[in-house]
């Protein structure tokens, strides 16, 4: 029996009062170096773009952009939406945001979670912009009739799988349709379908909804702690999604509204490195990546690449999947074994390769082949530095944004990681 949205608020309520949900970063808790320097990123690349079409279209109508941000949580929304910047800026340029004080005119956050909805209210509530409001909307927009309509719908991190039931995600949209004058962007976020995390609940059967028991061990790193807390913990009730059922939604939505939701983007986020590979509470065959990224990223901290290394288990009777999975895991741990022979054979002393640099097969993906190049670059330029720890401080951080860059130009948005995101547009214009 699926709970009750009141009742799964307790999770959040949990997750909150742990201590975890705290603006800290680094190895562990929920805003490790994966969520600050990869997820977060990750989603402002991809909505990069569209956010600058939305801010030209609010400056050519002399108007500022409305922001609501639903299941807000600690004000996430807000910290990833105004940390966009713009693409590829000069280095002489100090500020760089897309969202600047003058194009914004409002944030709104909604949340159903008043322990959530205080820790952002601490976080950001004085802000003359931003204002939060308790509200469930799983069960309509949170909006009063007289209220002006929003220019970006946002929601993040498995936010829109709290909708069960896909009627209501869809009366949603229905409802933003409707009080959308001219244009106006949505951002969907579910959790995948077919993540490797949870490869125990792939099925065949698209066409039936499936709802998974989803626990926030996560908040717990040490698996100790996580094991003795296992029945304290709070389980939530949230809907995995795929491509072919984001397109089919949409068109229910366009049938009901006769106008037509544009998909811009639909991308996977954090194959192999959702939370719960460390955990391995749904595949026992999961391997604690994520970690393992995570010091990648962390000043000061030299990282056993080998730990980085994917093995990746087939399930039977899924071969486009494992397909899809094998095709990443191959790229992925070709550039790791590639840095770790380019490193081997740097000497500081010569400031050169000793031997013949890794050759790159005709087969390697495009990023690969541009990944693989850059590392070769930036271990020659930089190796033979004496001070400030060139591996930790510098090569290790860009691998990590080189592993990003792979996985990110070979996901095809299927559903297959941690997070589904879909950018949609609205425009009747």
């Amino acid at each position: 029996m699926i709970p009750c949205t009141k009742d799964q608020m307790k999770a959040y309520s949990e997750a909150a009062c742990s201590g975890q949900y705290e603006k800290q970063s680094g190895l562990q808790g929920k805003y490790d170096n994966v969520r600050r320097f990869w997820e977060d990123e990750i989603t402002r690349i991809h909505l990069r773009p569209h956010l600058m079409k939305l801010i030209r279209f609010c400056r050519n109508r002399m108007k500022r952009i409305r922001i609501m941000d639903l299941g807000c949580g600690c004000a996430d929304g807000f910290d990833l939406l105004t940390g966009v910047r713009e693409r590829d800026p000069d280095l002489q340029k100090v500020k760089i945001d897309l969202l600047s004080p003058d194009i914004l005119g409002l944030y709104k956050g909604v949340d159903l979670n008043e322990d959530l909805l205080r820790q952002a209210d601490e976080h950001c509530g004085s802000h003359p912009k931003v204002f939060f409001e308790k509200a469930d909307f799983t069960q309509g927009l949170p909006m009063e009739k007289d209220e002006a309509p929003f220019d970006l719908y946002f929601s993040s991190f498995g936010t829109c799988s709290h909708h069960n039931d896909d009627a209501t995600l869809i009366q949603l949209l229905v409802e933003i349709v409707e009080r959308t004058p001219e244009y106006c962007i949505v951002v969907c976020d579910w959790l995948g379908r077919y993540s490797y995390e949870w490869q125990s609940l792939w099925t065949h059967e698209e066409k039936q909804p499936r709802n998974m028991d989803y626990v926030v061990s996560y908040i717990y790193y040490d698996k100790d702690t996580r094991d003795a807390k296992r029945n304290e913990l709070q389980h939530l009730s949230l809907r995995l999604m795929s491509r072919d059922e984001v397109a089919w939604i949409l068109k229910e939505v366009e049938r009901q509204t006769r106008i037509r939701l544009n998909l811009l983007d639909l991308y996977d986020r954090s194959i192999f490195t959702g939370r719960h590979m460390d955990t391995g509470d749904y595949n026992s065959h999961a391997q604690p990546i994520r970690g393992f990224v995570n010091s990648l990223h962390e000043d000061n901290t030299r990282t056993d690449l080998s730990r980085l290394l994917i093995d990746y288990s087939p399930r039977q009777g899924f071969p486009f999947l494992n397909g899809y999975f094998e095709g990443i895991q191959m790229a992925w741990n070709t550039l790791i074994q590639t840095t770790m022979v380019l490193m081997e054979s740097y000497d500081t002393s010569k400031e050169e390769f000793l031997e013949p640099l890794p050759a790159c097969s005709p087969a390697c993906p495009p990023a690969l082949r541009m990944m693989m190049d850059r590392m070769r670059r930036i271990i020659q330029g930089v190796g033979w530095l004496n001070i400030g720890l060139p591996r930790e401080n510098i090569i290790e951080p860009q691998l990590g944004y080189a592993l990003r860059y792979i996985v990110d130009q070979m996901q095809e948005g299927i559903g297959a990681a941690h997070g589904l995101v879909g950018i949609l547009e609205i425009d009747k214009s």
